[in-house]
């Protein structure tokens, strides 16, 4: 009788909503069935009265329509993790579906087998089940309303690791066909992946990253095909996460080297879970499978003047007749106090700007508006004016790196005097600025120049960096652009970078079509991973070297700004 209740109200709450559920398999056509599996979500097989033979057949769960005035003629297919022992992620599913049917997205649940198969792969059956299950959802798309040109997923864990099969190996196949649905098609037109587990080499047996992800044998696990069918992803992970986030570095990686674009979003300090949910919308919506975009925005239009009061005290940086390795036709470099009226926060962010070594400036699209918008949050902002063009007969960024570790001194001399902490102090260049603060960052115990007076007895580290798109890392762009995208395994990064004790924890934004590659940014991140620690970074999918120069609202271009608002939060400099 309880079970009877049980199922009534279970089917009473699905007809509430105008939520169905659909067999993937016709009876007796399901491939390697097994008498231990089940396919059930962990709050129904959890429930009172649960009988294991009443959920053999995997299943969709279709959700109510997206309101036709937002509907994007889309449909995202929901997986959860679970280890292959199970589908866990009731709430995760529910968060999707709610926030991705107001996207005007049509949200269908997958729950295929579980546990683990016996004598197969341990995604085996979870595979052939996703794949008949894209093909149910394609054939569905005119009754439904939605294109079939326009599916997608979002997983997580183990979902995320069927999700990646889904992704890049569609056109091999996981089971025979059963009937004409297996005719149609299985491939998927994007997917956004969480925390994908067993992807390396050191894990894909079902495992934690045995060694981390780490090692010049760990590699990509070999049943993930990357073959013509291959789609765009956007891929999310920890950095503290046991299924590596190495992983992620290692999928993004090899769809740069095929040109399909792709977004990467790593956070720093966090473990196994599933982060981003927005960063995915906004990857959606650059990528144009949601609303068309609208018209890109000038930055300097949306941060046009400075709306927070702020105190402004120009100083010069070397002493007359002091600055080290003078050129006759380089500027004069000086620093820039924005000091906001209303302070919230003791710390003090540098800012300066790009422009290949050749010239740079305070008051362009690249500080002007991280300056105002950072004065508005009461963050206190230096900008650092450095030696431009490159100097002769020297490293191209030797002059400006003299000026960058002198304005640090400089302006942790006067934090204390000014209200400030001397020990929160952070750099953020774009560009060649990035390659800058790249300098800063890890590399404060390397002298610079000869020192000049007492000023040059304090520290220049620094307790955090932003690099915006940063330039000239890696060996096949030291001068100019990544001539190979700076995917490929012999590429070193810059031997300037010392990576000394004090190196900084960072942020990188990069544009995913960026000449100066995104790569520079990846492979820092997985250095300094590497050593012990964290960094936050994200990839723009389809955007090119300033990619917040003109933007499109609702994309991650025209939302960087808050990343690093973010950032520093995560870094506890601000409330």
């Amino acid at each position: 009788m309880k079970r009877i209740i049980l199922s009534i109200l279970i089917l009473s709450s699905l007809q509430a909503w105008g939520w169905e559920r659909e067999p993937v398999w016709p009876k007796g056509k399901m491939p390697d069935a097994q008498s231990g599996q089940i396919a059930a979500m962990t709050n129904e097989s959890g429930a009172e009265g649960f009988r294991a033979d009443d959920y053999r057949i995997p299943y969709l769960e279709w959700y109510e329509a997206p309101d036709p005035a937002t509907d994007n003629d889309a449909c995202m297919i929901l997986i959860s993790g679970g280890g292959y022992n199970n589908t866990c992620d009731v709430n995760l599913i529910e968060q999707w579906h709610k926030r991705l049917t107001q996207e005007g997205i049509q949200c269908v649940n997958f729950v295929y087998r579980t546990p683990r198969p016996q004598g197969l792969p341990i995604y085996q059956t979870a595979w052939e089940d996703g794949q008949r299950a894209v093909r149910l959802v394609r054939s569905q798309a005119a009754k439904r309303g939605f294109a079939p040109e326009k599916i997608g997923v979002i997983s997580m864990s183990a979902g995320s690791h069927l999700g990646l099969l889904l992704a890049t190996s569609s056109q091999t196949k996981a089971y025979e066909k059963i009937d004409s649905l297996d005719d149609i098609p299985c491939h998927i037109n994007w997917g956004i992946l969480n925390a994908p587990a067993y992807v390396t080499t050191d894990g894909e047996a079902g495992t934690k990253a045995t060694r981390d992800g780490y090692g010049p044998d760990v590699t990509l696990s070999d049943i993930f095909k990357f073959d013509e069918k291959t789609c765009p992803l956007s891929l999310h992970h920890g950095g503290k996460d046991p299924y590596t986030p190495n992983g992620s570095t290692l999928i993004y990686r090899r769809l740069r080297m095929m040109g399909v674009p792709a977004e990467l979003h790593l956070y720093p300090g966090k473990g196994h879970g599933a982060f981003g949910l927005e960063r995915g919308i906004e990857f959606l919506r650059q990528m144009g499978f949601l609303t068309p975009l609208q018209p890109e925005v000038n930055i300097m239009d949306r941060y046009a003047s400075d709306a927070a009061r702020a105190e402004v005290i120009r100083q010069d940086i070397w002493p007359d007749g002091k600055m080290p390795c003078p050129q006759e036709d380089q500027c004069t470099p000086y620093i820039e106090w924005h000091i906001p009226v209303e302070k919230k926060s003791d710390a003090i962010q540098i800012i300066y700007s790009g422009g290949s070594y050749m010239g740079n400036g305070p008051d362009g699209f690249e500080v002007a508006p991280a300056r105002r918008y950072l004065n508005e949050m009461g963050v206190t902002v230096v900008t650092l004016k450095y030696r431009t063009p490159r100097p002769v007969g020297l490293s191209k960024h030797t002059t400006a790196w003299q000026d960058l570790q002198r304005a640090i001194r400089l302006v942790r001399s006067q934090a204390a005097d000014r209200g400030l902490n001397p020990d929160k102090i952070g750099i953020m260049g774009s560009s060649a600025g990035g390659h800058l603060t790249l300098m800063g960052a890890t590399s404060s115990r390397h002298q610079s120049y000869l020192p000049i007076d007492k000023l040059d007895k304090i520290s220049c580290k620094v307790q955090w960096g932003i690099a915006i798109y940063p330039a000239y890392a890696l060996s096949d762009g030291f001068d100019e652009h990544n001539t190979k995208g700076g995917n490929t395994d012999e590429l070193y990064l810059a031997p300037e970078f010392s990576f000394d004790l004090d190196t900084a924890p960072m942020l990188f934004i990069h544009g995913d079509a960026d000449g100066w590659a995104s790569m520079n940014s990846v492979r820092v991140w997985e250095k300094m991973r590497a050593m012990g620690i964290q960094c936050q970074l994200h990839t723009l999918a389809l955007r090119d070297h300033c990619f917040q120069r003109h933007a499109s609202p609702g994309t991650g271009s025209y939302t960087w700004l808050d990343r690093i608002g973010e950032y520093l939060q995560y870094m506890k400099i601000i409330e």
